[in-house]
């Protein structure tokens, strides 16, 4: 059994609805979890500059009990740290990216019985189907739990875009549109997140 807790976006721009985010993220594991970081939704060359602010940054949402041991994932070792690691939180970026690396995994058997903590791109990754902001149009996810995904809905992203800000109720009728019409959509607000077993 996986535990996935998917967040829309903007985590750590909310203080206390990350607080709530890692919580339940945390819940039932021990004083000392492992949690491997993944970057794989941004590119290689900020994959340690995102692991050093992320270890710095992430345990101030964390109960004070809690002294995390991070671990940044690596794609040549990925598969032994999972298996060595409590939590694998995926952090967001592109989704080309995210999905272009998770999908080289069997995730099911890799993550069976972890906790996996997503965000914006990496949710997107995990659903079935999507609406994303880079590029205002529905796309496919891996199917790893069978929802659609709207990440950021109604926020501010991409206000300052060229091509102007989102159109929400459209974009959210898009996805309604595409794709499996039987799949729940899957649409709240920044730092709000959901929780799926599997």
């Amino acid at each position: 059994m996986t535990k996935y807790v998917i967040n829309y976006g903007n985590v750590s721009g909310n203080f206390e609805k990350a607080k709530t985010f890692f919580v339940e993220v945390l819940k039932g594991l021990s004083n000392e979890p492992k949690i491997l970081l993944c970057f794989f939704a941004v590119g290689r060359e900020y994959w340690e500059t995102k692991f050093a602010e992320k270890s710095e940054l992430l345990p101030s949402f964390f109960p004070q009990n809690i002294h995390p041991k991070f671990i940044m994932a690596m794609p040549d070792s990925f598969e032994r740290q999972c298996a060595e690691s409590d939590v694998i939180y995926i952090q967001g970026g592109d989704d080309y990216l995210v999905q272009y690396w998770l999908e080289q995994f069997d995730l099911a058997k890799i993550w069976d019985g972890k906790v996996v903590a997503t965000s914006s791109a990496s949710s997107h990754a995990l659903s079935k189907e999507f609406w994303t902001c880079d590029w205002r149009q529905c796309k496919e996810g891996m199917g790893i739990l069978p929802i659609k995904f709207l990440a950021h809905y109604k926020s501010e992203y991409g206000a300052t875009d060229p091509r102007g800000p989102i159109d929400w109720k459209r974009a959210y009728k898009e996805l309604e549109e595409y794709g499996d019409k039987s799949l729940p959509i899957y649409a709240l607000k920044e730092g709000e997140f959901e929780v799926f077993e599997s």
